[in-house]
């Protein structure tokens, strides 16, 4: 055998070692992920890490509001064509506080910004993308719950991100447990 052919083998044989071993590196360091993203989730939660809450305008909490049994849809109304539930406007809240807790700080600001004739400034909790087809009427006609994607927001003193349902695994996740359609076009290709 000739040097060249001998330095052209050792040459392979390293870029096999190194590919293999860069190989093994990405496998473990992908296990290790996926582990530690599975230790992270239960099977009912398609994610169970809760998020940091966004500082509101004026504290809020959905836990005071269904303690005396006033359901999602009494403050989120989901208007024609059915593809966003509402977040109330200031008079909503006002139809209830003009009476009721008005001498509370949160209260006394809401009634400062009515007066104002100021809208809340919400800090939006779940969006989903532009390109993405999405209709809350479509999933409350499928009989699905408001905690199904937004967790057990009745309970929340403070409203956090409680699942990943505004990505594509959420979904697709969720579309598999509840035997929808996890097609390209169920959620793309302008449906709306």
């Amino acid at each position: 055998m000739s040097h060249k052919t001998v330095r052209v083998r050792a040459a392979v044989s390293v870029t096999v070692l190194f590919c293999t071993a860069l190989l093994l590196l990405t496998a473990s360091l992908g296990a290790q992920q996926n582990a530690k993203s599975n230790s992270q989730k239960s099977p009912d939660s398609p994610e169970k890490r809760p998020s940091a809450a966004p500082e509101q305008p004026v504290a809020f909490s959905h836990k005071t509001h269904t303690t005396v049994q006033l359901p999602c849809q009494f403050c989120h109304t989901d208007p024609d064509p059915g593809n966003q539930m509402t977040i109330p406007d200031i008079a909503k809240c006002m139809s209830c506080h003009r009476e009721i807790a008005k001498d509370k700080p949160a209260i006394k600001k809401l009634a400062q910004l009515a007066k104002e004739n100021q809208p809340i400034e919400w800090v939006r909790i779940y969006s989903v993308p532009a390109f993405v087809y999405w209709s809350h009427r479509t999933h409350l006609e499928a009989k699905l719950k408001c905690e199904m994607c937004h967790g057990d927001v009745g309970q929340m003193e403070i409203t956090t991100k409680a699942t990943n349902v505004t990505t594509m695994g959420g979904c697709v996740d969720c579309h598999k447990r509840n035997n929808a359609s996890t097609g390209c076009v169920t959620c793309h290709e302008g449906q709306g």
